[in-house]
């Protein structure tokens, strides 16, 4: 039996799914050696609308995925995003206990205390709690702690950012990637994931911007002071540039998608010259040239729109100190020509396309926006294992063997969920 341990993450998207498979190599730490996708058609704005389409969308990318590393796949860390994800900000405090009038070092019960302190907000039945993220303590008068084990005080206070999301649409989710023959270990945040992949600890540290470009919603995720501290989803995304292209110039769905990719445009100045795009002709009918020029001229208003509803909800927040760390823009419409340089100009900062920095095996097959939420999956969930002392050496298909238990716990998550 060999001993590699195998950590995968998978995105499922509004337009694609992406698996992403990791192996734990000899020095311990991760390299990509399978990528996966497949075109996601049952799901909408973030949500599953229908099961069977998803769970087919799943079990492509992974068998993709399983093609190209040579190993098999049994469980995965899931991603969870869109309109269905909300976050708040809650502070937590507890006395520090010594014997009598003696001062006490913190330790980690204090720690775990004052974190369940900032969780006890009311959650509505229809929420689940998905991640608490401590932002920040303060010991005593002392402020901007990042870690205060073993400092010395009385009084601990944790601020953290709290993010739920749909218990319904988690468990259709968990129910999609159970079907298709896999376990789900755990349920995370995609933005905070495409974060993990594309981010710098400097730029954490100086407060930035990360706008993930997604086929059904936009989502952004803010860091400040090394923290994340609020997150928010747009209702808008690649497929209505799309659907805008296929409309005005009254073309299918597919060829606008097409179009989209290989020849979109939304800032003039990388517009050389003004070349035309030839659309095949449907029923018979000849085809028809569009000059590129057009194109450009339906993806940039809604390109910008985006944009500034972005601003908008940035705006509205009470940060007490400017994104030094700028915008970064991940996820599939990242790739679009122009897109950094038009989100500059609406939102006035530095602005970069984020591609999930260099981890090791298959660089150049993961080095893409695109694929910044599935290696962020990959990378979170195996530093939640690492945490929890989750790999003891065991290759992940001897501890996912054909155990009674795991066949019954398989069924009842299959039938219930």
């Amino acid at each position: 039996m060999s001993n590699e341990v195998l950590v995968v993450g998978l995105d499922i998207g509004t337009t694609k799914v992406c698996a992403v498979i990791g192996e734990v190599n000899e020095k311990g730490s991760l390299e990509i050696t399978g990528v996966g996708t497949c075109p996601s058609t049952g799901m909408k704005k973030g949500q599953v609308v229908n099961i069977e389409a998803t769970l087919r969308s799943v079990s492509q990318a992974i068998e993709a995925a399983e093609m190209m590393s040579g190993r098999e796949i049994h469980e995965v860390w899931a991603g969870i995003g869109g309109s269905q994800i909300d976050g708040i900000n809650s502070r937590g405090v507890v006395a520090v206990k010594g014997k009598g009038h003696e001062t006490k070092e913190i330790g980690s019960d204090e720690i775990k205390r004052v974190l369940e302190a900032a969780q006890a907000v009311l959650i509505p039945m229809d929420r689940k709690l998905l991640e608490v993220i401590p932002q920040h303590y303060i010991v005593d008068d002392q402020k901007g702690i990042q870690d205060p084990l073993n400092m010395i005080g009385v009084r601990l206070e944790a601020e953290v950012h709290i993010i739920t999301c749909s218990t319904t649409g988690a468990q259709n989710l968990i129910k999609c990637v159970n079907r298709a023959g896999f376990r789900v270990k755990d349920l995370i945040l995609q933005t905070l994931a495409a974060g993990r992949a594309v981010l710098t600890p400097e730029e954490k540290e100086l407060g930035v911007a990360i706008v993930d470009l997604g086929g059904g919603t936009t989502n952004l995720l803010v860091y400040s002071g090394g923290a994340p501290y609020s997150i928010n989803t747009i209702p808008a995304g690649g497929t209505q540039v799309t659907s805008d292209i296929s409309i005005i110039k009254n073309i299918s769905f597919e060829i606008s998608e097409k179009i989209k990719l290989e020849k979109g445009c939304c800032w003039e100045p990388f517009l050389d010259d003004d070349d035309e795009i030839i659309v095949p002709g449907v029923g018979g009918r000849a085809p028809k040239a569009i000059p590129r020029s057009q194109i450009l001229a339906i993806i940039r208003p809604r390109m910008e729109e985006t944009f500034k509803l972005v601003k908008e909800r940035l705006d509205k927040l009470s940060l007490s100190r400017s994104l030094g760390g700028g915008i970064v823009l991940t996820g599939g419409g990242a790739q679009l020509l122009g897109a950094a340089e038009l989100a500059a100009h609406v939102f006035n900062l530095p602005v970069r396309v984020g591609s999930p920095l260099p981890v090791g095996g298959l660089v150049e097959d993961y080095r893409s926006p695109a694929y910044a939420t599935a290696v962020g999956l990959a990378l979170e969930g195996f530093d939640r294992e690492q945490k929890t002392g989750g790999f003891s050496g065991v290759d992940s298909r001897e501890k996912s063997g054909p155990r009674v238990w795991d066949k019954l716990k398989d069924w009842f998550e299959k039938e219930f969920f």
